[in-house]
């Protein structure tokens, strides 16, 4: 992947973006997890993602939040970093004009970014959040209506983010109208999915093998769900 340089609200924020050679492929952003634990755009989780969804053609942007890094600023408790994910999604979508279909994914903190940028976008189409912090952090005030869809993966023995608490998320996005969200587990995963890596992109690229080319997911039945999960609880 290429460096890159965004024009940031607070200056300049440092990025990676990989084009594909297809002008209309899909294209994805993905967010690290909290700042001020360690998270990075080279966080392995992050890097993860972009390999999964680099395999299935999209282009991707991976970028450090404010403060981190290269980048300007300093944290801003989730404000200031939801303005630098707006701004990185104006970039990726201005660099990709003719892409079918644009993505929007997060680990942990990130995944919280990930999805209230989601309910101010309707241009994204489809969402991945990785272990959610649904409990740290406030997901009722923004997740109402959601009307996209998106895969929810969390690891079994997360002990930082409860694995009820993210299967909890999914349920209630999936009683909305018009909401199809997926939920799946790495079984012995924690928060960080230690030694589990090779598992978690299994489940994703599954995923996106299903829905990437469409750019928006098949439909599915909750009972169909709920039988994807069960196999995902099985991946040891």
């Amino acid at each position: 992947m290429g460096e890159v340089v965004l024009n940031g609200p607070v200056g300049r924020i440092e990025g990676k973006h990989f084009a594909s050679s297809d002008e209309s492929a899909p294209a994805v952003l993905i967010l690290h997890p909290h700042p001020l634990h360690g998270g990075t755009m080279n966080n392995k989780v992050v890097c993860a993602m972009s390999r999964c969804f680099k395999k299935r053609g999209f282009s991707v942007l991976r970028f450090n939040f404010r403060g981190v890094g290269n980048s300007k600023g300093v944290f801003d408790r989730g404000i200031g970093e939801m303005l630098d994910a707006t701004a990185a999604l104006d970039w990726l979508q201005r660099e990709h004009p003719s892409a079918t279909a644009f993505w929007i994914a997060g680990f942990s903190f990130g995944a919280w970014i990930a999805m209230q940028l989601l309910m101010r976008r309707p241009d994204v189409g489809c969402f991945i959040a990785v272990a959610p912090p649904v409990g740290v952090y406030n997901f009722d005030d923004f997740l109402s209506p959601c009307p996209t869809h998106g895969l929810i993966v969390h690891g079994g023995t997360d002990n930082t983010i409860l694995q009820t608490s993210a299967w909890d998320l999914c349920e209630r996005l999936n009683k909305q109208p018009e909401s199809e969200v997926e939920y799946a587990v790495v079984d012995g995963a924690d928060h960080c999915f230690t030694d589990k890596l090779a598992k978690f992109e299994i489940i994703l690229n599954d995923y996106l093998e299903d829905n990437a080319n469409s750019g928006a997911p098949i439909s599915r039945s909750k009972q169909d769900r709920r039988r994807k999960c069960s196999s995902a609880e099985r991946l040891a």
